[in-house]
């Protein structure tokens, strides 16, 4: 079953937000708190969604996206921050239906293109990606600016 995620859910989001670091190999890195979670989620605009997969009435799996824009296109976008499964459903279609319901939304909404990234290393995903049809876009390189670097880059100290 995939489902909107719910502000009851935010515990069970929050564990799989640290699974997928694990996963990742940066389990380090995850500052997120419930708190601010059920903020993103759950106010009264939310930038930012999340849908759910169930297994027996358990929460496997989540997929957290927002809504991206082209001016090539035009239109808006969706861009999937996060995929994540556990590792013990892996491979019986939660992944899959969580894309699904993602595309879904695209249509309805008239979105024209759904954009997400992937870890280099983790051909698992690439693959389970492929075989959906997605293609990668192997010209562009992903930057980031966080921390200090953002902090300098803005003028101001870190808080």
């Amino acid at each position: 079953m995939i489902r909107p995620a719910t502000i009851d859910d935010v515990p069970a989001i929050l564990e799989l937000v640290h699974g997928l670091a694990a996963y990742e190999k940066a389990p380090h890195e995850v500052r997120a708190t419930e708190e601010q979670l059920r903020e993103v989620l759950f106010r009264e605009s939310p930038k930012v969604f999340a849908h759910l997969a169930e297994h027996e009435g358990e929460v496997v799996g989540f997929a957290v996206w927002f809504v991206s824009f082209s001016t090539w296109r035009g239109t808006h976008g969706l861009y999937l921050e996060d995929l994540f499964v556990q590792p013990g459903v892996r491979g019986t279609g939660y992944g899959k239906a969580l894309m699904a319901e993602l595309a879904g939304i695209c249509v309805e909404r008239g979105y024209q293109r759904m954009e997400w990234a992937v870890l280099d290393w983790n051909e698992p995903s690439i693959e389970f990606y492929r075989r959906l049809g997605a293609e990668p876009m192997n010209e562009w390189t992903t930057y980031r600016l966080t921390d200090e670097p953002l902090h300098k880059l803005a003028g101001r100290t870190p808080a």
